[in-house]
């Protein structure tokens, strides 16, 4: 089988069109082969340039020689003078590349299927069953992407792992969301950051992440089984949204349950059993009450807007750093708008019809500057066709993010501005000031007069924002507000018309990533013996994917415990 990459098709251009630029490209009809099989296992957009927008496309294909050619040549005579009879691809293959028209065409990597990706197993290391704690049931707090490809992990090697999860299944998770976007009544155990799922439920439920490592595919592959669909494992921006999410998640969870691994929603996880420094077991407020389950292998998956969790796990000696993050406003602009800054003000009239009409998703967009005092202001965490919702998880703190659907076909676009929030910003040296920190701006945003309701985000147009009375820009520390006040014009001049007066702003965001991180060693165990920690709640990840990779590698490291 061979692998092409960088097909490129015009907007409207049929996808069939795919067969013919193969058998051009690889001049077929010459060397006397036909096209057998096509899949298509990687695809993206190029709209750098706005009248030459193109469709991208990578491609696993097979050929057969055509019936009656003699498959002779020089790619021939080589095998023969080998003793050896190559199969179509490979002779192609050299024919091409003898002919100088082999750039950018190679053999398909081993496993590759035509129909389908594959399911590739992540590279454990550890040999199953090996370790000394073989028979203990594994316990992970938290059931977000971490806990939960966790769970699955240890699951499918016989582990039978026990998950406590704070908040509720996502049925009723997502009742308590509902009622808290309608009537602003928060439940402080099930939220927009607390549940079956964990944040990434009630987000536009990316999947893009940075990370090279090839677990990467067998969470996408995962996702794609348990509902997400075969799309994401082809797509250079791959997303869910937040209306597949919720049956992704509990398709995960079925599988779990089916695999021997309990999840107890509602037990949240209060104080670890430790005795010389190793755990003996957990406690955990439940329905009942107070309980203790005995455990010597814990992971923690809390995510980082569980702070009563982090400072309990700081309290019983659990090793923390601070570490810098980011703080900032929600931008909320009309989809068209970006539509058209994105693929152009005369698409229509270059292509013949409109983006939707060609194919094109709703556009997104990504930036980033240093600011004069060398600040970081950057997008982050863009929704197409979503919309800004109220995240607080806490009495008395109001917190923003965006969420979109599988479809994004909503009329608004919206994208978190964030600024880069140093150590040397907090206003002590404690391990949690970066808590602390956080919490004064959502505070100062619950109490903010721009806010139409308790929890509601506070908002205001951008040019009411750059106004010295603005009331959103007090929620903010003057840095914060400098930088994104100097920024949005420069932005502009990457993205014309970003800081149209009549942008809407919303804030605060401040759960990008976490304020601390939880060192641990090269076994990925932290200084209390057995007890693991994952995920963005320690640092060590950012969204869902990153997250969940974290996860695995931490089954694997208890496995081999």
């Amino acid at each position: 089988m061979l692998r092409m990459r960088e097909i490129g098709l015009k907007p409207g251009e049929p996808r069939e069109a795919i067969a013919r630029a193969i058998e051009k490209r690889c001049n077929l009809g010459k060397y006397g082969y036909v096209l057998d099989e096509w899949h298509v296992f990687a695809e993206s957009i190029d709209a750098r340039d706005k009248a030459r927008i193109r469709f991208v496309y990578g491609v696993d294909f097979s050929v057969k020689r055509r019936e009656g050619a003699s498959g002779r040549g020089r790619a021939a005579n080589v095998a023969s003078a080998a003793n050896t009879a190559p199969d179509a691809e490979t002779e192609l293959l050299r024919r091409l590349r003898a002919s100088g028209r082999g750039a950018g065409i190679d053999l398909a990597p081993p496993g590759t299927m035509l129909r389908g990706a594959p399911a590739v197993e992540a590279p454990l290391r550890f040999a199953p069953g090996s370790g000394k704690s073989a028979g203990s049931r594994p316990v992970i707090a938290g059931f977000g992407p971490c806990g939960m490809f966790a769970a699955l992990t240890l699951a499918e090697h016989g582990r039978a792992p026990v998950v406590l999860e704070r908040g509720k299944a996502v049925d009723m998770r997502a009742e308590d969301v509902r009622r808290f976007f309608e009537e602003g009544a928060l439940d402080p155990e099930s939220n927009v950051q607390f549940g079956e799922g964990g944040a990434g439920t009630f987000s536009d439920g990316k999947l893009t992440t940075g990370i090279k490592d090839p677990r990467v595919f067998a969470v996408l592959d995962a996702l794609a089984r348990a509902g997400a669909g075969e799309g994401i494992l082809r797509s250079g921006k791959p997303h869910i949204g937040t209306d597949v999410l919720r049956t992704v998640v509990k398709n995960l969870r079925a599988r779990i349950l089916s695999l021997g691994g309990t999840v107890l929603f509602e037990h949240r996880l209060t104080g670890l059993i430790l005795r010389d420094g190793a755990l003996r077991g957990v406690r955990v407020e439940t329905p009942r009450g107070a309980e203790e389950l005995a455990a010597e292998r814990l992971l923690l998956a809390t995510g980082h807007s569980a702070r009563d969790s982090l400072e309990m796990l700081f309290a019983s000696g659990l090793c923390m750093t601070p570490k810098p993050f980011s703080v900032g406003l929600r931008i909320e602009h009309p989809q068209s708008f970006i539509d058209a800054a994105q693929y152009g003000e005369n698409f229509a009239a270059i292509y013949g019809m409109t983006p939707r009409e060609a194919g094109l998703p709703p556009a997104d967009y990504k930036l980033s500057l240093r600011t004069e005092d060398g600040r970081g202001l950057y997008t982050f965490c863009m929704c197409p066709g979503g919309v800004v919702i109220p995240a607080a998880s806490e009495p008395g703190c109001t917190v923003t993010n965006g969420m979109s659907d599988s479809a994004r076909d909503g009329a608004m676009a919206n994208g978190a501005l964030l600024v880069d929030v140093r150590v040397s910003d907090f206003a002590s040296e404690e391990t949690l000031a970066g808590m602390a920190f956080r919490r004064d701006c959502e505070q100062r945003a619950f109490a903010s007069k721009a806010a139409p309701r308790p929890y509601s985000p506070p908002a205001e147009s951008l040019a009411e924002f750059m106004r010295e009375d603005s009331a959103l820009a007090a929620c903010l520390p003057a840095f914060a507000v400098s930088a994104i006040r100097a920024g949005l014009p420069r932005f502009a001049k990457k993205l014309k018309g970003f800081d149209m007066p009549e942008a809407r702003l919303y804030g605060v965001e401040t759960r990008s990533s976490s304020p601390v991180r939880i060192p641990r060693g090269e076994d990925l165990c932290t200084n209390l013996r057995g007890v693991y920690a994952g995920g963005e709640g320690a640092g060590q990840a950012g969204g869902i994917v990153s997250a969940a990779v974290d996860g695995i590698r931490l089954a694997e490291a208890i496995l081999g415990a």
